[in-house]
């Protein structure tokens, strides 16, 4: 058993993801470095090396069943339990997305990573994470995801563009968390969504005005919460976002 708080970020290779294991390294940590591609997270793993954090890579399709078991099996290998998962990865579906004019497939394909990945990632590693004296799940979500602010009328609730699938894509992952609060009440577990706030990454073809590491920070401070912090909460930077 390893006696360094061990995490695990998945979609870790590049942007927010990977600044998410740069802050927690920094803590001391040991980070896993969840990403699909081979080359890019070995990258990315020397990357985080050579600043002096113990990160180590996890091959890691969040949406291939086979893939997410053997990431679990690798981290129980190395370190038999973990302490926290941020569950980041995510994609867009590729844009536009009006309603009237997306192909269903789009939709399918955003919520089998960006919902259904979650949901198959965290069910993997719970048993890990029930080995910690302070597990800390942290799913990346978007105030895209907020339904009082897509539905304000005000310009400051309004955010973001049309996006049929990958707006309501956040929307269901910010349900699906509320859903594992629910059930695991009463376990030392805090699950908690975040929002990095509008990052200028490949993901919106950087457009956004905050840089990844900026992004980062709301999952670090997540990661960190003490034993008495909240729980079934979604926050940003400025403080909780609205559902």
């Amino acid at each position: 058993m390893s006696e360094r708080t061990i995490a695990l970020v998945t979609g870790a290779n590049k942007g927010i993801g990977y600044e998410i294991a740069a802050g927690l390294g920094a803590l001391g940590w040991s980070v896993g470095v969840g990403a699909r591609d081979d080359q890019r997270r070995e990258a990315a793993v020397e990357r985080l090396r050579a600043a002096g954090i113990d990160a180590f890579g996890v091959p890691l399709d969040v949406t291939d069943d086979a893939s997410v078991s053997a990431a679990a099996r690798l981290i129980e290998a190395r370190a038999g339990r973990l302490d926290v998962l941020v569950n980041n990865a995510a994609i867009t579906g590729g844009m536009p997305q009006e309603p009237t004019q997306v192909d269903p497939a789009t939709i399918r394909t955003v919520v089998e990573t960006n919902v259904i990945g979650v949901i198959r990632v965290t069910n993997a590693m719970l048993p890990l994470l029930r080995r910690s004296t302070s597990p800390r799940i942290v799913n990346m979500s978007s105030s895209v995801g907020s339904l009082t602010r897509q539905s304000g009328t005000a310009a400051e609730l309004t955010t973001g563009p049309v996006a049929v699938a990958y707006a309501p894509s956040k929307t269901f992952l910010n349900a699906v968390s509320l859903q594992y609060v629910r059930e695991l009440s009463g376990t030392n577990i805090l699950i908690n969504v975040g929002c990095p706030g509008y990052v200028a990454t490949d993901l919106n073809g950087f457009r956004g005005v905050r840089t990844p590491a900026q992004g980062a920070e709301i999952a670090v401070k997540l990661a960190t919460l003490p034993d008495d912090g909240p729980t079934g909460r979604f926050f940003e930077d400025a403080g909780e976002v609205p559902w």
